[in-house]
């Protein structure tokens, strides 16, 4: 097989390395019951006038099953950090008790882990969404490449095999977040 066509393929399985990694961080903020710090990676804190992670202004941790505990590294910053929680809208009523921030995590209600597998379902769907772009575009410049047609048919089933396989990764990482979800 030429450079080009392993190129290519290469740039495939990137971009679909790339699809299952933004999957597994999405699926990171949708919250299965227990607290777990990772709840909060999509928060950022104005700190001196530019977003940071929650992570980088503060030790966050989990007291026990359903509590999550901020430790600010700076006093000045608990009322920002309280804020940021809130706007992010992830359903969380932060306190604060002046040298922490404490989140307790509710106990998922069966509506509610419904509403979080279907968010967790529409992820994947843009994950697969991703898959069949990427897909797209390696065929696109298969055609550009100028092969003959046999190996071009040979390369448009390896291109499928790798999408196929990919996608079923997919499947497979929605199975295990639905059951994290829906387990009480």
């Amino acid at each position: 097989m030429n450079e080009e066509i392993q190129f290519l393929l290469d740039s495939l399985k990137e971009n679909m390395d790339k699809a299952i990694a933004h999957l597994e961080h999405e699926f990171k903020s949708i919250r299965a019951g227990k607290a777990n710090p990772s709840m909060l990676s999509a928060v950022t804190v104005d700190y001196y006038g530019s977003q940071t992670p929650l992570s980088q202004v503060a030790n966050v941790g989990t007291l026990d099953a359903h509590t999550i505990s901020i430790q600010p590294w700076e006093k000045s910053l608990i009322n920002e950090i309280e804020t940021a929680i809130r706007n992010a809208d992830l359903g969380f009523n932060p306190t604060n008790n002046g040298e922490s921030v404490i989140i307790n995590v509710p106990i998922l209600t069966e509506e509610r882990r419904k509403e979080l597998a279907k968010q967790a379902k529409s992820e994947t769907e843009n994950a697969k969404i991703s898959l069949r772009n990427d897909r797209k575009e390696a065929l696109h410049e298969l055609k550009k490449l100028g092969v003959s047609e046999d190996l071009e048919k040979n390369v448009e089933i390896d291109i499928q095999e790798e999408i196929d396989k990919y996608s079923k990764r997919i499947d497979e990482h929605y199975e295990v977040k639905e059951k994290e979800i829906m387990t009480v």
